[in-house]
C-alpha cells in the first residue's frame, strides 16, 4: 500500500508540473499576442498605434482648430470612443471646431478665450520625441499661448506638455501632465472662471445618454446631466453600448492638483473636467487662479479608454489608483 501511495503521489507530481507547464505556456502566449503601443508622426500629428490598430491622433497644427488635439480615439480593439472628426452626414455637427475628441482648453485665460478658437495655441516643437518604450509610448511638447490685438501679436502663457500611451488589461490609459508658466517677465497668468476650461471629451454619438443609451457616472454615484453636472469628484466615466460591447471613457483628474475638478457633462456626449469653474458651478465667489512670473501651474489628467463587459465603480477605482501610481513615477 505504501508504494502504490508513492507511486501515486509520484503520477500527481508529474500531472500538476505538467498542468503548470501548460498555463505558464498559455499566459505566455496571450502575453505575447497583447498589442504593443507604437507611434507614427507625420507633419502635423502623431497616430498613436495598438499593434496594427491607430487608437487616437494627436494633431499639433491643424488650420480650423487653433489648438492641438486627439481626434479618431479608439479602443484598443478597435471602436470609436469620440466623435468622428469631422462630424459624419446624419450626426449632430455642434460645435465641430471645439470638440474634436480629446483637448485642454480654458475659455479664459488672462481675459483672452482659447477654448472657441478665439486665441491660438502653437506647437513649438518636441521636448522629447515621439517613442515606444517598454510599457507604452511616450512625448513631450512645448506650446505657445498668443492672441492677436491691434498692435500686433501678443504671448499670453507657454505650456510644456506630457504625453503618456499605456496599455493595461486590454484598456488604454493616456495621461497629460502640463506646466503653464506666464509667458512675459513682467504679467501673471491668470486662469478665469467659466464652465468652458479644462480637459474636455466629446463622446461618439453612439455612446451618448441622449438618444443611445449611454451613461454618466461619478466617484460620488451621481448619473447623466441631471445629477452629475457642477458636482465635484474623482473620476467621471461615460459609456455606453456598441454592439455586444460595452466601451467608455473616463476622466481622472490627479488629486495633486490644486483644486477638485467640477464636471461639465452634458447627455448630448459632453465630458469636461474642470478645476477653475467655482462661481460656474456653485454660484460661489469667482475663481481667479493667478500665476505670477517665475511660478508655474501644473495640472494633470488621466483618461482612461475601456472596452468589454461593464465596468464596475469598484474597476473603475481600481484603475483611477493605475493611474495616480503611474503618474507619480
Amino acid at each position: 500500500m505504501q508504494s502504490m501511495t508513492g507511486e501515486c503521489q509520484r503520477k500527481a507530481r508529474v500531472g500538476i508540473a505538467g498542468l503548470l507547464a501548460v498555463v505558464a505556456a498559455g499566459l505566455s502566449v496571450r502575453a505575447s499576442d497583447e498589442p504593443k503601443l507604437t507611434a507614427k508622426q507625420s507633419a502635423n500629428s502623431v497616430t498613436i498605434f495598438a499593434g496594427e490598430q491607430p487608437v487616437a491622433s494627436y494633431v499639433f497644427a491643424d488650420e480650423k482648430i487653433a489648438r492641438p488635439f486627439y481626434a479618431h480615439v479608439f479602443t484598443s480593439d478597435g471602436i470609436a470612443v469620440t466623435r468622428n472628426h469631422p462630424p459624419k452626414q446624419g450626426e449632430p455637427a455642434d460645435h465641430a471646431d471645439m470638440h474634436p475628441g480629446i483637448w485642454l482648453a480654458f475659455g479664459d485665460l488672462s481675459g483672452h478665450d482659447f477654448w472657441r478658437n478665439k486665441g491660438r495655441v502653437k506647437h513649438k516643437g518636441f521636448l522629447v520625441e515621439p517613442k515606444a518604450e517598454e510599457r507604452g509610448v511616450s512625448f513631450a511638447v512645448r506650446n505657445e499661448y498668443s492672441v492677436a490685438l491691434k498692435d500686433g501679436e501678443t504671448k499670453i502663457a507657454s505650456e510644456i506638455c506630457r504625453h503618456t500611451w499605456r496599455l493595461q488589461d486590454g484598456n488604454l490609459l493616456l495621461t497629460l501632465d502640463s506646466e503653464f508658466a506666464p509667458a512675459e517677465a513682467a504679467q501673471p497668468l491668470v486662469f478665469g472662471d467659466q464652465e468652458e476650461m479644462g480637459l474636455g471629451v466629446r463622446m461618439a454619438t453612439p455612446l451618448r445618454v441622449k438618444d443611445a443609451g449611454g451613461e454618466i457616472r461619478t466617484s460620488n454615484g451621481q448619473r447623466n446631466e441631471k445629477e452629475a453636472w457642477g458636482k465635484q469628484a474623482s473620476w467621471c466615466d461615460y459609456s455606453g453600448t456598441i454592439g455586444s460591447r460595452k466601451v467608455g471613457v473616463t476622466l481622472m483628474p490627479h488629486l495633486g492638483n490644486f483644486r477638485t475638478s467640477w464636471f461639465h457633462v452634458r447627455d448630448y456626449g459632453l465630458m469636461v473636467a474642470n478645476p477653475f469653474g467655482q462661481n460656474a458651478f456653485t454660484r460661489g465667489e469667482k475663481s481667479r487662479v493667478e500665476v505670477k512670473p517665475g511660478e508655474k501651474l501644473r495640472l494633470r489628467f488621466g483618461v482612461w479608454i475601456h472596452s468589454g463587459t461593464a465596468q464596475s465603480n469598484e474597476e473603475i477605482e481600481t484603475a483611477y489608483k493605475f493611474y495616480i501610481k503611474s503618474a507619480d513615477k
